[in-house]
């Protein structure tokens, strides 16, 4: 089996905003949310600096995403722990579909053609005292 590539996407996951559009005379022109342009092109990044000048993966992948946020600072200093430790799991935003989105558009044409050679895919998200998302892929 091929080596897996591996990166870390620092800083809080985000999830992919939906398209605005902005009226320009009698123009409507689509924009991408800045928050997600931004990330998106941290990925890429990323990404890149994990490929190693390798070429692109052409045939099926299997991905492993971890997503790791961080617990609310309102929360009391065991129920902190108790998230850290894996007990208390994190059903607040972001949506892990939508974070899925922003990463695999993100690595078209960088690690992959296009995401839709993605045919196995594992996501996981936990809390943890440094925000971040994990990613694998390994060319099947």
């Amino acid at each position: 089996m091929a080596e897996a590539i591996t990166f870390i996407i620092p800083g809080m996951p985000v999830a992919k905003g939906r398209p605005k559009f902005a009226r320009r005379g009698n123009f409507v022109t689509t924009y991408t949310p800045e928050k997600t342009a931004s990330y998106e092109n941290l990925v890429k990044v990323k990404a890149e600096e994990a490929m190693q000048g390798r070429s692109v993966i052409d045939g099926a992948v299997a991905v492993e995403i971890w997503l790791w946020v961080i617990p609310p600072a309102s929360w009391s200093q065991k129920k902190q722990r108790q998230a850290l430790s894996h007990e208390i799991l994190p059903t607040s935003k972001p949506d892990v579909d939508n974070v899925i989105k922003g990463i695999f558009d993100a690595m078209n044409e960088i690690v992959w053609k296009d995401d839709k050679q993605a045919v196995d895919l594992t996501v996981r998200k936990r809390y943890a005292e440094t925000a971040r998302a994990t990613v694998e892929v390994r060319a099947l």
